[in-house]
């Protein structure tokens, strides 16, 4: 019997564990097939069928819509698991794109040479370091801004949180813009920035000929590019997922719910707090290495605006804040708009209408996307694919102003009768007793008298 019992969790134990491997699993078998849709099946069908596809969701496209969905889920813990707003996580990836620059090129006049693990020439001057190696420093560093950011909000809510976040955003930038000439040393170029910054290497793959040793910006570099950064997303949904099913992630969703409920409850605010800013820089610096090594070869201040912040927002509110599915989703959705959409809508538009829309309505993509959150807010809330507490606080009918007086008044009306009410049911009892009492003290009297008869008769 003790036997089987200790059998039984251990079993149940694996089925656990099985149970958490098998959508990874599930998600690489999603991706390697859709790579082999799109690459092996798609090219080989008629030119009606694939040059459409082909032209609407170009592998360049993709890329981007990846890395994308990196800073959006970056984001979703601040702002969807721990309901911190955020309007300046473009600072960390800025920082995540110049450590690249730092550790992956050959940046302006420094003299040192260093390589480690790098795919790039030995002779090649300047500091060249593998990517996934370069991906794990910006983290770390991103994470140390992230709690350098974090400490001086604690205390603060709402809109001055907000501001608080955007003026950070917004100096790291202009550092960057402005660290040229550091006391005679030159950290980041100014605004020319750093460029080129070392393609992703593929190691053993590019030594067997089985892909290109340097995942550039070629026909085949770019394809490959769709499993690094397509492994890169897994991994952040994977890490996502586990860290909202624990201890810290529930605290961050008590946090989010009611901040004062959840210090009462135990919950040590400022740790949780500091660990969501660094958790989401950390993401955000990956990011920011994956942006410069695999989509543009180069860093520079003028790729860090305001614009990119509000757009990481938007895809965390449109594809369902703390779901994140829903946010990965939205990220895809919103870059290719950016990206790739538009024109090609414009494109459509054009062959109908005779207009010149293909050239100017990707000029106008953040109006679209401001009217298209404002459409969001007044018909979906809760975003695509929300989370099912969010779904269902934000489904609740809520109450215009005028209803919300004529409740209050009811309530009113209710109240004043109660009272009224309890007032004459106290008269009552009190002439009642009144009217009891009378009866006694008449009775009383009566038997008295009656009593003093009877002795003057004796």
């Amino acid at each position: 019997m003790a036997a089987a019992s200790h059998a039984a969790p251990s079993s149940s134990g694996g089925q656990r564990s099985l149970g958490r491997l098998a959508w990874p699993i599930g998600y690489v078998v999603v991706i390697l097939f859709l790579f082999f849709l799109y690459f092996s099946i798609l090219p080989s069908l008629v030119k009606p069928v694939s040059a459409p596809v082909l032209a609407w969701l170009p592998v360049a496209t993709i890329n981007e819509c990846l890395m994308w969905a990196i800073m959006a889920l970056g984001l979703n813990v601040v702002v969807g698991y721990a309901g911190l707003l955020d309007l300046g996580y473009v600072a960390f990836w800025a920082l995540g794109g110049y450590t690249a620059g730092w550790l992956m090129a050959f940046p302006f006049n420094w003299t040192w040479d260093f390589h480690l693990f790098s795919p790039v020439k030995s002779t090649l001057p300047g500091t060249h370091i593998n990517f996934w190696l370069v991906c794990i420093v910006a983290g770390i560093l991103c994470a140390i801004l992230g709690l350098i950011i974090g400490a001086p909000t604690l205390r603060l809510r709402g809109d001055y949180l907000a501001l608080v976040t955007l003026g950070f955003g917004e100096v790291i930038t202009q550092f960057f813009r402005n660290s040229g000439d550091i006391a005679g040393f030159n950290l980041a170029n100014g605004d020319p920035g750093i460029s080129p910054i070392d393609p992703i290497g593929t190691g053993p793959l590019g030594a067997a000929g089985i892909a290109p040793p340097l995942l550039t910006n070629s026909a085949a570099g770019n394809v490959w590019k769709i499993l690094v950064l397509g492994l890169l997303v897994g991994i952040c949904i994977f890490v996502s997922l586990r860290i909202r099913e624990g201890r810290l992630g529930r605290a961050w969703l008590a946090l989010r719910e009611d901040e004062l409920a959840a210090s009462m409850m135990g919950v040590p605010l400022v740790r949780v707090k500091l660990l969501a800013y660094a958790v989401g820089a950390f993401f955000g610096g990956i990011g920011g290495v994956a942006n410069a090594s695999a989509i543009t070869t180069a860093v520079s201040p003028s790729g860090f605006d305001f614009g990119k912040s509000v757009l990481v927002l938007l895809m965390v509110v449109l594809g369902g804040m703390g779901n994140v599915w829903g946010v990965t989703i939205g990220a895809f959705l919103l870059s290719w708009l950016n990206s790739n959409g538009l024109k090609q809508i414009g494109v459509q538009i054009d062959a109908i209408a005779g207009t010149n829309l293909e050239a100017s309505l990707p000029r106008y993509n953040y109006v679209i996307l401001g009217l298209l959150l404002v459409l969001m807010m007044l018909f979906r809330r809760e975003g695509l694919i929300p989370e099912s507490r969010t779904k269902a606080l934000m489904q609740m009918p809520s109450r215009t102003e005028a209803e919300s007086l004529g409740a209050d008044s009811l309530e009113a009306e209710a109240e004043t009768d109660a009272v009224e009410h309890s007032d004459a049911g106290a008269d009552a009892k009190i002439a009642a007793s009144a009217a009891a009492m009378a009866g006694s003290g008449a009775a009383a009297g009566a038997g008295t008298s009656s009593g003093a008869r009877r002795e003057d008769e004796s």
